[in-house]
């Protein structure tokens, strides 16, 4: 009997490394992003703009019509916005990315929690941009802490699931394509360390950084329900020293 797994944005990047993991590891995928479409017999997709959240609870209401359990939720989708000084950054920027990255996740966290699903585990997907509190990641940062301390909340009220929040490393996706190319690293230096780290294995692809998340399941469910894990702590102890000693500069 297969396992079973509920992904948010499936269409590219880590969500589709992630389906395409799972699905190998014999799970059935359900999936939802604003564009894409199942690609394999083992897996359901449904569009759904998760920045509109009216729509969330109706989504996964036909999503899961006929679940009753769920081994892994993964809310992967999020939006990285524009990086640039907090001063520069609007409220209605900040809503939008809050809108994504948090309050949609939110709708589905009460969605699962009121429903008969069963639950064994969440993984918010979130990142070191919540603890590093580096130079022009302002909404992003904050959407991320946000979303952090949502799992700490949630913890207390789905006792019976074990939800981590999780940041999963550099990951080679658009969004890095963006941060590496586009934005003007003497104005932002944080993004010197991205772009050191393109072409070495520092810079996963999605479907190794995908892997190892599965592989980390386990290992997970050894933490506190809700804590955040920087999988570097886990896998590359090394650079996430690093990575720590160069945030207190």
């Amino acid at each position: 009997m297969h396992k079973s797994a509920l992904i948010t944005g499936v269409s590219r990047g880590l969500g589709r490394g992630l389906a395409e993991v799972l699905i190998a590891e014999d799970y059935f995928v359900y999936g939802c992003s604003r564009t894409g479409q199942a690609f394999h017999h083992n897996m359901r997709h449904i569009p759904c703009d998760l920045s509109l959240i009216d729509n969330i609870h109706r989504c996964f209401e036909s999503l899961l019509a006929d679940v009753q359990s769920l081994d892994v939720v993964i809310l992967n989708a999020g939006i990285l916005g524009d990086i640039k000084d907090m001063s520069d950054t609007s409220v209605e920027e900040l809503e939008k990315m809050m809108t994504t990255n948090v309050w949609s996740n939110k709708l589905i966290l009460d969605f699962l929690l009121r429903s008969d699903i069963h639950v064994k585990q969440i993984l918010l997907i979130s990142s070191g941009a919540a603890v590093l509190v580096n130079k022009g990641w302002g909404g992003y940062a904050l959407s991320k802490a946000a979303l952090n301390m949502l799992g700490k909340l949630y913890a207390h009220e789905m006792p019976a699931t074990h939800i981590s929040a999780i940041a999963p490393g550099l990951v080679d996706t658009d969004m890095m394509d963006y941060l590496c190319n586009d934005v003007d690293g003497d104005a932002f230096p944080a993004l010197q360390r991205l772009k050191d780290a393109q072409d070495t294995d520092s810079m996963q692809t999605p479907e190794v950084a995908a892997r190892k998340i599965f592989e980390a399941l386990p290992a997970l469910k050894d933490f506190a329900s809700g804590s955040f894990i920087d999988l570097r702590k886990i896998f590359s102890p090394d650079e996430y020293t690093d990575l720590m000693k160069a945030a207190k500069l």
